[in-house]
């Protein structure tokens, strides 16, 4: 039981490295997915996450694997995206899921294409993956600092994020935090899909987002329980994917969002609340 669970955390530094570069993650990227599931908007987590390719290629293009680099050209081009879907969806007939479809399939295009005719199969394969277990002591401080802004940015718009997922025109109507809460919530958004692209890729970042609040949907009800619920999942995930990884030499990334999608299947047909087995689970414990 040592040598399979704990012994390759203790004996290298990498893969303390990359777990401690996965819960300052989980910790911060998945709240805000709870979020992006209870606004219906998980998709466009998705749709984000490729959006942030081109910037990422541009900045690797100027100055190669850059931490400082790829993350501010990876949040120039998904705050680029947000706004011009955004500026589309209200000067046109296009409603904001095609706007921001179309924008994010010409970012990926665009993304794939600058890396792939300038750079390696390992720099695409790097860009697009991420490397959770080449995570050095700067790219933890970035994910660290992340989490921390998340995390207080959350706290203090708690109450009008909650209220904008129940009824957003109240919202519009008794404050005028609406606009200011949306826009924040985007940008978070971006940051922790900038954040999650280091260790994990574009195409794995929102795995870690949406995935573990999916899976704590069947678990709780309360909007505190979800996410306390859904950080533990995406933490027990992560430690699963860092170890099949390790042991059976299989892509670090890839193994951490399957670990949570068999959470996700685990709690889709045995969760107390909403799951397959629910109707048939004793009263007491779906009001638990």
């Amino acid at each position: 039981m040592w040598e399979a669970l704990i012994q390759p955390f203790a004996e290298f530094g990498f893969m303390r490295r990359a777990m401690l570069g996965c819960i300052a993650i989980s910790a911060g990227a998945t709240p805000v997915g709870v979020f992006l599931m209870l606004r219906r908007m998980s998709l466009t987590g998705d749709a984000m996450a490729h959006a942030i390719l081109p910037g990422a290629a541009v900045g690797y293009l100027v100055a190669g694997l850059s931490l400082g680099a790829m993350t501010v050209g990876g949040l120039v081009a998904g705050m680029a995206v947000a706004l011009l879907s955004g500026f589309v969806t209200r000067v046109t007939a296009l409603r904001e899921d095609a706007s921001l479809a179309a924008f994010y399939l010409i970012s990926l295009s665009l993304g794939v294409l600058i890396v792939s005719t300038r750079g390696s199969n390992i720099d695409l394969m790097h860009v697009l993956f991420g490397t959770v277990l080449a995570l050095d002591d700067s790219a933890l401080i970035l994910l660290c600092s992340i989490t921390s802004l998340t995390l207080i940015a959350l706290a203090l718009l708690f109450r009008p994020l909650v209220l904008e997922c129940a009824d957003p025109q109240f919202l519009r109507t008794v404050s005028g935090l609406s606009a200011v809460t949306h826009f924040t919530f985007l940008a978070l958004v971006v940051i922790n899909l900038v954040s999650g692209f280091h260790a994990l890729g574009t195409l794995m970042a929102v795995g870690i987002m949406i995935v573990p609040a999916a899976a704590a949907r069947f678990w709780a009800v309360s909007i505190g329980g979800l996410i306390l619920v859904a950080v533990a999942i995406a933490i027990v995930a992560s430690g699963c994917g860092l170890l099949v990884s390790y042991h059976f030499g299989l892509p670090s990334g890839p193994a951490i969002i399957l670990a949570a999608g068999l959470a996700y299947g685990l709690s889709l047909t045995l969760g107390p609340v909403g799951s397959l087995a629910a109707p048939v689970l004793p009263r007491r414990n779906v009001e638990a």
